[in-house]
């Protein structure tokens, strides 16, 4: 089975949208995305460019800070105090769209063994804790981490986010295991793929996530999900 992210994806979006004409209708309030972007990079503005697009489908206001020509640290931090103050905590984006991936097409985490292979502070350890908060028995691994293969075979779900393609190959996989290849990298050919060689993996998995397609379209959904959720809990409507 291919666990659709857009499919996902469109759902969560679909959510954000009622609930942020709810609160129009309640409060007068229209929930703002605020983004900092610093310095010149491609990608970042295409990402960035993304994510305004789907704030606009939803009814999300953008607020852009952009600064190409770069900003100094003393007024960077000025500038994220102003943007941060009041916010409540939120679940970062990628690691929640995993979750919510895999809530949607019915994976028990409850008891399951769960590996996730990298450890940024951005995707690997809150993915890793929200594994533990489902009552998952987790297992991190990492570059120093010996025999990641005995480790991944007795994985029931398998999250793979170590930003280097077939990082994860068939004979690594546990025959019916829930893969959630969470990588993204562009070869020599200009082709996308993940961090699991798919060709390899999908006939052993039960189910798996495709690059395109799977995580990636999460992460904004998610994201406005976090700026719906965090404009209602100041209001005190949540």
């Amino acid at each position: 089975m291919t666990l659709d992210g857009k499919a996902v994806a469109q759902k969560v979006l679909d959510d954000v949208r009622a609930g942020v004409a709810r609160l129009k209708d309640r409060s007068g309030i229209v929930p703002t995305l605020a983004v900092v972007l610093v310095g010149d990079f491609a990608p970042s503005k295409v990402y960035v460019a993304n994510k305004k697009r789907a704030a606009d489908t939803v009814g999300i206001a953008s607020q852009d800070h952009i600064h190409p020509e770069g900003l100094d640290r003393a007024a960077l931090l000025a500038l994220l105090g102003r943007l941060l103050a009041g916010s409540p905590t939120v679940v970062p984006c990628t690691p929640a769209g995993c979750l919510e991936i895999l809530d949607h097409y019915g994976c028990d985490l409850k008891g399951a063994e769960a590996v996730v292979i990298g450890r940024s502070r951005l995707v690997g350890k809150p993915l890793a804790h929200l594994l533990l908060a489902r009552h998952a028995t987790v297992t991190m691994c990492h570059t120093r981490t010996r025999d990641v293969a005995a480790h991944t075979r007795r994985a029931d779900v398998l999250c793979v986010a170590a930003g280097r393609p077939r990082t994860v190959t068939g004979d690594m996989v546990k025959e019916g295991a829930w893969v959630v290849d969470v990588g993204i990298n562009r070869l020599e050919t200009g082709k996308l793929v993940g961090d699991v060689d798919f060709a390899s993996v999908a006939p052993r998995a039960r189910a798996i996530t495709p690059v395109p397609g799977g995580v990636g379209p999460m992460t904004i959904a998610m994201l406005l999900r976090n700026t719906l959720r965090a404009a209602e809990r100041q209001l005190g409507v949540a």
